[in-house]
C-alpha cells in the first residue's frame, strides 16, 4: 500500500515512515525540504499519485495567531483537494486532546479549524488526538518561564512518548477510516506542574516550578481535566514517563 506522510521529516513523521517501511509499505515522506509543500502545493500531485492513504503530521512553523490559522487552513485545504483528485481513500490527521476546550489559544483554534475542514470533506478520515508528548517537556517549561521561575497549572496531563504516537498512527493508517475522532494518551495521569518539575529535576535544570492555576497554557486557561482524554474511544500507550527518562539517558 502506498502511504504519503505529510510532515515526514518531523519527530512523528520519521518514526512513522520507518515503522511503515518495516511492514513493507511504499512510503513517501513528504515535506518542503523533500520537495513537497502543502502550503504552496508544490509536488503534491506527484507525491499523492497512486496513494491509498495520506497521513498529516505537520505542524506550523509559527504559533502566532494569524500565521498558525493560515497554515492549518491552507495546508489542509490543499491536501484534501489533492487527495480527492488522486482518489485517496483515507485521510489520517494528528491533532491534540482537549482542543475544543482550549479555544482561547490561537493554536488550538487553528487545530479546530483543521479538524472541521477534514470532517466537512468527502475523504474518509480518522482524526487522532494525542496528549502532550514527553519530548515537549522542555518546550512547555520554556514558554512558562519568567527569569528562573516556571509558572504552571496543576491541571492533569497524561503525557505520551512520541514512539507511542508513531505506533498508534501506523495502526490507524493501516486500518479502515473511522470517520470520527479517537484519543491516544500515556499510561499515567499526573499534574502538569509536577510533570515539568520532574523533568527539570532530573535534567539538573535550576529553574523552580511554581504552581499557579491561573497560568496560561499556550494562551489558554486550563481546567482540571482540559488536557486529558474525555473520549471513551482512547488508546493507552505503555511507556511510563520514568522509564522514558531512563531510556533517553536523562537519568543516570
Amino acid at each position: 500500500m502506498k502511504i504519503v506522510i505529510i510532515g515526514g521529516s518531523g519527530l512523528i513523521g520519521k518514526q512513522l515512515a520507518n515503522n511503515l517501511r518495516q511492514q513493507n509499505h511504499e512510503v513517501v515522506a513528504a515535506s518542503p525540504s523533500l520537495g513537497v509543500n502543502s502550503i504552496t502545493g508544490e509536488g503534491l500531485a506527484e507525491a499523492l499519485s497512486g496513494a491509498q492513504v495520506v497521513v498529516d503530521v505537520t505542524n506550523s512553523p509559527s504559533f502566532e495567531d494569524k500565521a498558525v490559522l493560515e497554515f492549518f487552513e491552507t495546508s489542509t485545504r490543499n491536501l484534501l483537494a489533492a487527495e480527492e483528485a488522486a482518489g485517496v481513500k483515507h485521510h489520517v490527521a494528528l491533532s491534540v486532546v482537549g482542543t475544543e476546550g482550549l479555544l482561547q489559544s490561537g493554536y488550538f483554534r487553528a487545530k479546530m479549524a483543521q479538524e472541521s475542514l477534514i470532517k466537512a470533506s468527502k475523504i474518509p478520515y480518522t482524526i487522532v488526538r494525542a496528549t502532550q508528548f514527553f519530548e515537549f517537556a522542555d518546550s512547555i517549561a520554556f514558554t512558562s518561564t519568567e527569569g528562573q521561575i516556571v509558572r504552571l497549572s496543576s491541571a492533569f496531563v497524561q503525557p505520551i512518548t512520541s514512539e507511542g504516537v508513531a505506533a498508534a498512527m501506523m495502526d490507524f493508517s493501516l486500518g479502515a477510516p473511522v470517520n470520527e475522532t479517537v484519543d491516544i494518551a500515556g499510561p499515567e495521569r499526573m499534574h502538569l506542574d509536577e510533570f515539568i518539575r520532574q523533568y527539570l529535576n532530573v535534567t539538573q535544570d535550576p529553574r523552580q516550578v511554581i504552581t499557579d492555576d491561573n497560568a496560561p497554557y499556550f494562551g489558554a486557561n486550563l481546567k482540571e481535566l482540559s488536557l486529558v482524554p474525555s473520549n471513551n474511544n482512547v488508546r493507552i500507550a505503555s511507556i511510563r514517563f520514568e522509564d522514558w527518562l531512563t531510556t533517553k539517558k536523562i537519568v543516570g
